[in-house]
């Protein structure tokens, strides 16, 4: 099958809202071995969205529509479907006491309007919503199925796991399954990456292989088909294997990792714990580190360091140090993340110091940082880095890289 997933809603276009329904929906048709090729976006309008069913209809035989179907009048997906199929819609007896069930339970009174959502197109599948009002529902004409379902991920996601795969695995007529994996680089550049594997990329059928970008990050997702689940997985590796042979050195995970959710897995494998001491960052590092449950196994604690009082009274950096070499520098870097390690007794200190933008400091430009690494019984290690952008992308990527060399300190002492 060929899908074409259709998000309906004036928010999205507004970029009120982002669509995420679209990602998680084409996450699950792959794993059914369905063809995901157009996303598409249309507003709140019958005729627009007449528009966008009539080109879909011609390039793909399952559409899925999410959004459009509350209580109000700009929700319009299933009255446009309805006219479009020539299809009644009738009064779901189920759905409807859900939904009256729902306001009696919450003590609110229910408008006629609500009724609306219990409409359901003549002949199609109910799919229940659990977390919600509106039914979904699945319906074929000729050879093209069509799902509906609710906009709120928290509606749209459970309902289409519980019901909308079983449905949709009974029109599916292959055998043929997709496997994806991720590969995360970091320490390399997306036009770097992709010189490095250029003539893999030009030869890829299956599996096949692109390149991503993002948050000062690489990914490559690689993607095979086979009816053997077991055969697809060696099919990846193989590709994978080539890849790792060129530009293996800058690979640190795989799928959803992260940089910092890596270091926390090795902090935790080493038992080794670090304390952090945050001028440029504000503390962005540290409150990356404690997201994770159980980090305080290896996170002793830090110290946001912004101003010069705070190095030097709390911190305890030699005045000598800032009046000689300035705070965005070699050495105050490597005695920020030595007393931090002291004063909070942790294995491992590492200090961020820079300038994050939109202004120069000590006659330093902007993107100028510096990350200190104090590990005890080894000799501190300073970075220095050059970025380039705005404030909010020089403190994400400072920590990003803080979190890349330290990484890479514990796994080459392995």
């Amino acid at each position: 099958m060929n899908a074409e997933i259709i998000a309906v809603g004036s928010e999205l276009l507004l970029g009120q809202i982002v669509n995420s329904n679209a990602r998680f929906l084409s996450q699950q048709l792959a794993g059914l071995g369905i063809n995901v090729f157009f996303h598409t976006v249309v507003g709140d309008n019958s005729d627009r969205l007449r528009s966008a069913i009539e080109i879909a209809e011609k390039r793909s035989n399952l559409i899925i529509f999410t959004g459009g179907l509350g209580p109000t009048k700009d929700d319009l997906t299933k009255e446009t479907i309805a006219r479009h199929l020539g299809k009644s819609l009738l009064m779901d007896q189920e759905a409807l006491e859900s939904i009256e069930l729902f306001f009696k339970k919450t003590q609110r009174v229910m408008t006629d309007n609500n009724r609306k959502q219990a409409l359901v197109l003549e002949g199609s599948q109910i799919l229940p919503n659990h977390h919600g009002m509106a039914p979904g529902m699945m319906t074929v004409n000729e050879d093209c199925t069509y799902f509906l379902l609710p906009g709120p991920p928290k509606e749209m996601e459970p309902m289409f796991l519980k019901f909308g795969l079983a449905a949709l695995a009974k029109q599916v007529k292959t055998d043929e399954k997709i496997v994806s994996r991720v590969l995360r680089f970091f320490g390399i550049g997306e036009a770097a990456l992709e010189t490095e594997i250029v003539d893999l990329i030009d030869q890829q059928t299956n599996p096949t292989i692109a390149p991503l970008a993002a948050d000062g990050e690489c990914t490559l997702r690689l993607t095979a088909k086979h009816q053997d689940l077991q055969t697809a997985q060696i099919m990846l590796d193989e590709v994978e294997s080539k890849i790792n042979s060129r530009v293996g050195k800058f690979l640190y995970g795989y799928n959803q990792t992260s940089l910092v959710a890596e270091l926390m897995s090795v902090l935790k494998d080493k038992q080794l714990t670090i304390a952090a001491a945050e001028s440029l960052t504000g503390g962005l590092f540290q409150q990356q580190l404690t997201s994770f449950p159980g980090v305080s196994s290896v996170y002793k604690g830090g110290i946001v360091c912004y101003t010069n009082e705070v190095k030097k009274n709390v911190l305890n950096v030699n005045p000598e140090t800032i009046e000689k070499h300035g705070v965005v520098s070699h050495e105050c870097a490597k005695e920020l993340a030595e007393n931090v390690s002291s004063l909070l007794e942790a294995d491992i200190g590492i200090s961020f110091t820079g300038v994050a933008g939109p202004d120069e400091l000590e006659g330093k430009p902007v993107g100028t940082v510096y990350i200190g690494i104090a590990t005890r019984g080894k000799q501190t290690v300073v970075q220095k880095l050059e970025l380039g952008g705005t404030r909010e992308a020089n403190r994400t990527r400072s920590v990003k890289y803080g979190c890349y060399y330290l990484l890479r300190q514990l796994q080459e002492s392995q």
